[in-house]
């Protein structure tokens, strides 16, 4: 029997404890997951439809059949299992995938490196770290979200790439307006899912940016 609580593996980092956790959910006998970074909560198996959402917006976004997708922030998963559109357990769909390469790196340094000569690129990058691009979890990330750090980001792109960025804030207008300056076209989507545990309905963003075919 699993207790309320379990905790299920732990990892210090400079920005606090990294935990992984299992409950039970004492209304419906439910096994819950979560990520917690010190007291801060970065995602629940009870609530994963903006994740999968960052995932189908971002694709339908970019053109063509094979695409080579970045996911910056694993988080449980669920917005790599949607690009590879399988229906298998979650965590058994990623690492048994052919398709899929796990790198343990920092993404915000790779971000801003230069692409080396060898870099291909990507059609594709998904990013689910930060609360949102003015709520983020280390002062060290915030770069990322200006217009710097943008381009930077941008030329780890192919010509008509696509970055999608999850936030749980609402649109964020001057970011908005940043993501057009840098690549081109950008977009912001309401993703709206029903809060079992306010009773409510709650909302997170999806940024959609495209770079130019050219």
């Amino acid at each position: 029997m699993i207790a309320r609580i379990e905790e299920l593996d732990w990892q210090p980092t400079r920005m606090g404890d990294l935990t992984l956790r299992r409950r039970t959910d004492p209304a419906t006998g439910e096994l819950i997951y979560e990520v917690k970074l010190g007291e801060e909560f970065l995602m629940s198996s009870l609530f994963t439809v903006a994740e999968e959402e960052l995932s189908t917006l971002g694709l339908a976004a970019a053109s063509g059949d094979r695409l080579d997708v970045l996911v910056g922030g694993l988080g449980l998963g669920y917005t790599a299992v949607t690009a590879l559109a399988d229906e298998l357990q979650v965590s058994a769909t990623l690492v048994r995938d052919e398709r899929t390469t796990l790198i343990h790196d920092d993404f915000f340094a790779v971000a801003r490196r230069e692409p080396g000569a060898d870099d291909r690129g990507y059609d594709v990058i998904l990013l689910d770290v930060d609360h949102s691009p003015r709520h983020t979890l280390d002062p060290s990330h915030a770069d990322l979200y200006t217009v710097a750090g943008l381009t930077a980001l941008r030329g780890h792109l192919r010509p008509g790439g696509v970055f999608a960025l999850w936030s749980d804030d609402p649109t964020d207008e001057p970011f908005l307006r940043d993501l057009e300056t840098v690549f081109g076209t950008a977009a912001a989507h309401e993703v709206r899912f029903a809060n079992r545990l306010t009773g409510g309905t709650s909302a997170n963003t999806v940024y959609v940016a495209t770079t130019s075919e050219a």
